[in-house]
């Protein structure tokens, strides 16, 4: 007889017990069997299927998940998968791939829209005390000047809405100016274009401008007509060509640091294709232009730092 045992099944362990229901590898060795379990593979996207997430994802928009921020994505799959009733990543990366307002609705999920009102407030004092007055200076003698800026990676519209208040209070009559704000999520422009902001997120604005930018409404505050006037809220993928030119302050704080080097260094060149010949370009307080082939002149005051064309 042989030497080999047969495995005796476990009284509450058997083959097909739901506990162990899996991948089963059937060894046969000589006079018996070895039934191998191995643990059910519980994982919710393949490496495949993150690959190709991965790919069109940057693809579309430029931002870039690694393995560090997997979880982000699955997240957020789980969220649309539940939404559109589909029952794996793979069934809906074909409806995305095929389907693109849905594809839209994916890049929207995915990207995070963190912000507050005046945040970092070094770089509006900043603006405050330097570029807004030197942009003043640039445009002196120029028939009827308005100041063009554009909010790129504008999220909900905090950061359009507190350089418009700015703006409102520092520029000399007629004060003339525009601003463009843009984003890859439609939910969060269309949050921005209504100007209405709950009492928890008010934060941050200071009391005077409060009084006179808003008006106190049930639950929150609605941005009074004379500064929502001054906004256009645009969908736009930083990917592409804005369409916009001779803008006199870029500000894209805390957006390409979801991009790798590549897309960064191709976002920054379409920055300086559609500013002013003397213009100026704010990133975030954690990004920077360091070791990147631009033209851009870094600018260092005691209030913040940011870049500049100056050609």
């Amino acid at each position: 007889m042989s030497s080999l045992k047969r495995l005796r099944p476990s009284k509450n362990i058997g083959p097909f017990s739901p506990r162990l229901i899996g991948l089963r590898i059937l060894t046969y060795l000589g006079a018996g069997y070895i039934i191998k379990f191995m643990a059910e593979d519980n994982e919710f996207l393949t490496d495949v299927d993150f690959g190709q997430y991965r790919t069109l994802i940057y693809n579309e928009s430029g931002i870039h998940f690694t393995s560090t921020n997997r979880s982000i994505l699955e997240s957020r799959l789980k969220e649309r998968l539940r939404e559109k009733g589909l029952d794996s990543p793979r069934s809906y990366y074909l409806l995305i791939s095929k389907n693109s307002e849905e594809l839209k609705d994916f890049l929207d999920s995915v990207t995070t829209n963190l912000t507050h009102f005046f945040r970092n407030d070094a770089h509006f004092k900043a603006l405050e005390n330097f570029v807004i007055p030197e942009l003043l200076k640039i445009k002196q003698g120029t028939p009827n000047p308005t100041l063009k800026v554009w909010s790129a990676g504008c999220s909900t519209g905090e950061e359009p809405y507190s350089i418009a208040m700015l703006m409102s209070e520092i520029l000399p009559p007629p004060g003339r100016f525009e601003i463009v704000a843009s984003d890859i999520s439609l939910k969060s422009l269309m949050e921005g274009r209504k100007g209405f902001y709950g009492d928890a997120r008010i934060e941050g604005i200071p009391e005077g401008y409060l009084r006179k930018y808003c008006t106190r409404l049930e639950g929150g505050y609605q941005f009074k007509p004379e500064i929502m006037g001054k906004i256009r809220f645009d969908y736009h993928n930083l990917k592409h060509d804005s369409g916009q030119r001779n803008v006199d302050l870029v500000l894209c704080r805390n957006v390409i640091i979801y991009f790798d080097e590549v897309a960064q260094l191709e976002v920054i060149k379409r920055f300086w294709e559609v500013m002013a010949p003397k213009s100026f370009l704010f990133i975030g307080h954690s990004e920077s232009l360091f070791g990147m082939d631009t033209k851009f002149e870094f600018v260092k005051t005691q209030w913040a730092t940011f870049y500049r064309k100056y050609i």
